[in-house]
């Protein structure tokens, strides 16, 4: 989410602390005395941080600046994916081949960075032999452990629906 950055006329202050268009810190000023300043320089006066009192105001180009902030906030939004999480469901009934083919696809998420939550759904009956379904889950952690290693963020822990766990990629 990017903040509003006010330019030109739309600061408010009656005072700004300055810094000129080659990086160097210029003083406190009046925002007259900015504008003008901008103006002769045929660029914007730009409202860096609002927060400080004067708050600090750069002369620069307003449409250089504003990409510039939206590469810098796409930088550090880039590696924040780890918090999201994939989802990898097995049945009762699951075959080892099948038990494989999810493990290949449980190491594609957890290369990518993700965190991948593993559920053994239980229907009807099979609820009755949850003790059978938990064994079948700690396999499958067991085939996963042996090609990539893993942390267990959350404990295999019952719920309504079967037993769940998260799982991420150990350091």
């Amino acid at each position: 989410m990017q903040k509003r950055i006010f330019i030109n006329n739309q600061i408010k202050a009656p005072n700004v602390r300055l810094i000129d268009e080659k990086g160097q810190m210029f003083g406190i000023v009046t925002l007259q005395q900015a504008l003008v300043k901008a103006h002769e320089a045929n660029l914007d006066l730009i409202e860096i941080s609002e927060k400080t009192v004067p708050p600090i105001c750069k002369i620069s180009d307003y449409g250089k600046f504003s990409y510039q902030q939206g590469k810098k906030e796409k930088k550090m939004g880039k590696g924040q994916r780890a918090g999201e999480i994939k989802g990898i469901r097995l049945s009762f009934a699951i075959s080892a081949h099948d038990m494989e083919t999810r493990s290949r696809a449980v190491e594609k998420f957890l290369k990518s960075g993700y965190k991948v939550r593993v559920e053994m759904v239980l229907r009807g009956r099979e609820k009755g032999l949850s003790e059978f379904a938990k064994q079948k889950l700690l396999k499958f952690l067991d085939v996963l452990q042996t090609t990539t290693p893993i942390k267990i963020e959350r404990e295999l822990k019952m719920e309504a629906r079967g037993w769940t766990t998260i799982i991420a990629k150990a350091n």
